[in-house]
């Protein structure tokens, strides 16, 4: 079902102006995209150069505004294409008066078309949604497909970081990564139990946890082609 729209959003994103780039294009294809066609110009949106990470799917922006306060030398952006959500992370990051995070209302798919080749450090894939029936694998954010296009973003040896409730979303995700040639590391069956340093908490993390579920994680790292 869809969400309902709420009330006042075109007021709430334009008072997030500062923060909330709108980019949101609905076709979400990649044979359509252009690559480096409208380039988002990173240094003068931060008003720095600085290292670049990225979320893909940032929900409420719990988990970038926490990481954003963390490590103030970085910038972030946050993407999420649902509009009720992502506005909701703006104003979180307006009200911290954060400067060192943006957020691109827009699809994953697109993402070449705004960002330069090889500028993330880092990407975060938190909690997507696993598409659970075999027919909407393509969709998954750790289809091949979209570690394609995450390869082109980020720089040599750059890393994603993933976690997620789903045990098969998790086995699908080692399977990919490890059939596209990425390097796996600090592979979790529960992340809690094992008591991983430093780890953010996300809003569906929490609601997880609670309910005595293990959380799956794994960073995966680009290696140079040969």
């Amino acid at each position: 079902m869809r969400m309902r729209r709420k009330k006042h959003l075109d007021e709430r994103i334009a008072a997030c102006g500062d923060y909330l780039i709108s980019l949101m294009n609905d076709d979400r294809r990649f044979d359509k995209v252009v690559e480096g066609e409208a380039l988002l110009d990173l240094p003068a949106l931060f008003g720095r150069t600085a290292p670049v990470e990225l979320e893909i799917g940032c929900g409420c922006g719990q988990f970038i505004c926490e990481l954003a306060q963390q490590h103030p030398d970085t910038d972030f952006l946050a993407v999420e294409k649902v509009d009720n959500v992502i506005v909701v992370a703006a104003e979180k990051a307006k009200a911290l008066g954060l400067s060192n995070v943006r957020f691109l209302h827009s699809g994953a798919e697109y993402l070449l078309r705004y960002l330069p080749v090889g500028g993330v450090d880092r990407l975060y894939l938190n909690f997507s949604c696993p598409y659970p029936k075999a027919s909407y694998a393509t969709h998954r954010l750790t289809h091949r497909r979209f570690l394609g296009l995450y390869e082109r973003l980020l720089k040599d040896g750059g890393e994603i970081w993933q976690k997620t409730d789903n045990r098969r979303l998790f086995a699908f995700s080692v399977e990919e990564f490890s059939a596209c040639g990425w390097q796996l590391h600090n592979l979790s069956l529960d992340l809690h139990a094992d008591g991983m340093a430093d780890n953010i908490v996300t809003e569906y993390e929490q609601k997880f946890v609670s309910q005595g579920l293990p959380i799956y994680r794994l960073e995966a790292q680009k290696l140079p082609r040969t």
